[in-house]
């Protein structure tokens, strides 16, 4: 239980950590004008965290499915 505690926790702080590194003005945006540029770094946030939240969603499962088999393993 604590296992899957710690896994969740760690999932939430790379959201926030992802979802807040978007956050601000860009630095380098070459030949974009700055509107351009913050929607483009916006749109990749969203990607990421998306990516994020999918990952999560699948170590879910995965934990789950394990979770399952180590009890019907242990069962008498």
């Amino acid at each position: 239980m604590w296992f899957f505690l710690a896994v969740q926790a760690i999932f939430l702080l790379w959201i926030i950590v992802g979802a807040r590194s978007g956050a601000g003005t860009p630095d380098d945006c070459g030949s974009l004008d700055a509107q351009t540029c913050n929607d483009a770094e916006s749109a990749g946030t969203a990607i990421g965290v998306g990516l994020v939240i999918l990952l999560w969603a699948v170590a879910d499962i995965i934990l789950g499915i394990t979770y399952a088999v180590i009890r019907l393993a242990r069962r008498p």
